[in-house]
């Protein structure tokens, strides 16, 4: 990446610096590609786990552990990452981390170990965490201030994308060339992404600078506690379920690979119609979004309890378990970014930190539950845990939409 770290240098910061730019589309949409390949990459697991958890010779929980790996970097990464580059261009720092990416899927192709993958999901979590801390403050200068909630409904719709695309594919392509097959073609996508942000990201010199005492401060504000807190109660219940959603349909539903890819492709789907549903909704309010999304996964998670033996319900339960999660992401960046917008990047920090751990927690939780109970096991620590998350947020979220403010900085 040596041609445009001229520019990671610190950058003249005066008027020049400061003057708006017109609308960058092409960069929003660059940041929407890194968004689709980062979530691919990170969601291949769960449509993979009994096939790498067979060739690497190890239990099905002890595979999910893939998906911890990278969540527990992911959630330190976040903050950390923005605080230790805040003197370098954000173009620079983006392409570093997209390089990452790169390098974590070749070293998924290559393993031969359970740790040897363990080290590709740690890389995979420095860039997640990473990228999803920076997405939304970036987005709010490539556009115009009125303009943000669509930059950023085009960012999350690469969640969107990701989520009909990563999980079906992922085990179509499992079942036909072996499970390394799918991270190779993630590392080709990550190849594309590299080149789609080198050429459509401008420079983007540093701008909030933050630190540990404005991460600090920033955890006193009511807004951003409660939101964090929400976070961990519904995203650790998501991903209780959906990292070993596989065992389930296989070993309790008695589903085959083509019928898993089949029902998996069904869950990406309504994930996509969800993002812009739940965007919508959290354009009026935030709270509601979640609200909503929480307590439908929270009614699927018992039906699925009570008749999980029915391939039927499952397959109905998972489509719109799918749909339901697309309003999270939109609905919590909307609720941060407007909790704190002076410090967008410190608190997209705190926000994707909270994410990765939740997403741990769900990760060992679940899998200790498989393993002893059996995959059901992590359908009922998903429906405890979204049932306590949408309770906070219904008591404790916000009330209303508000207006973003930057502060009173200008876009560059």
């Amino acid at each position: 990446m040596s041609s445009p770290c001229s520019a990671c240098l610190p950058q003249a910061s005066g008027p020049a610096a400061s003057v708006a730019h017109p609308d960058r589309w092409a960069g929003v949409a660059s940041l929407s590609l890194g968004v689709f390949a980062l979530v691919t990459a990170e969601f291949l697991p769960a449509s993979l786990l009994t096939a790498m958890a067979t060739d690497l010779g190890v239990t099905d929980g002890a595979a999910g552990q893939a998906v911890t790996a990278t969540a527990l970097v992911a959630a330190v990464a976040a903050p950390v990452i923005p605080v230790a580059s805040q003197r370098l261009d954000r173009k620079c720092v983006l392409l570093a981390l997209t390089s990452l990416l790169l390098v974590s899927n070749v070293l998924a192709v290559m393993a031969s170990s359970l740790p040897v993958l363990l080290v590709a999901r740690v890389l995979l979590g420095v860039a997640l965490g990473g990228f999803w801390a920076m997405a939304a403050a970036l987005a709010m200068r490539l556009v115009q201030q009125h303009l943000f909630a669509r930059a950023m409904s085009l960012v999350l719709t690469g969640v969107s994308l990701a989520t009909v695309c990563a999980a079906p594919i992922g085990a179509w392509m499992g079942e036909l060339w072996g499970w390394r097959s799918a991270f190779a073609a993630s590392a080709i996508l990550s190849v594309l992404t590299l080149a789609a942000q080198f050429a459509a990201l401008p420079h983007l010199p540093p701008r909030d600078r933050p630190d540990v005492r404005v991460l600090l401060k920033l955890l006193g504000r009511p807004g951003v506690r409660v939101a964090l807190l929400a976070v961990l109660l519904v995203i650790s219940g998501h991903f209780a379920g959906f990292t070993y959603i596989r065992p389930l349909m296989e070993k309790v539903t008695l589903a085959n690979a083509h019928t898993v890819a089949a029902v998996l492709l069904g869950y990406g789907v309504g994930g996509f119609f969800g993002n812009f549903v739940g965007g919508w909704i959290a354009d009026r309010s935030e709270r509601w979004s979640i609200v909503a999304g929480g307590s439908l996964i929270a009614v699927l998670a018992f039906a699925l309890l009570a008749g999980a033996g029915s391939a039927a319900l499952t397959a109905v339960a998972v489509t719109l378990w799918g749909f339901a999660f697309g309003a999270f992401p939109v609905g919590f960046q909307t609720w941060i970014v407007r909790a704190a917008p002076d410090q967008a990047e410190g608190a997209g920090g705190l926000l994707v930190a909270a994410f990765q751990v939740a997403i741990a927690s769900g990760a060992v939780g679940g899998g200790l539950l498989v393993d002893r109970v059996g995959p059901l096991g992590a359908t009922a620590f998903m429906a405890a845990a979204m049932v306590l998350g949408t309770l906070v947020t219904w008591r404790s979220g916000p009330r209303r939409a508000s207006a973003i403010i930057e502060g009173g900085k200008s876009h560059a």
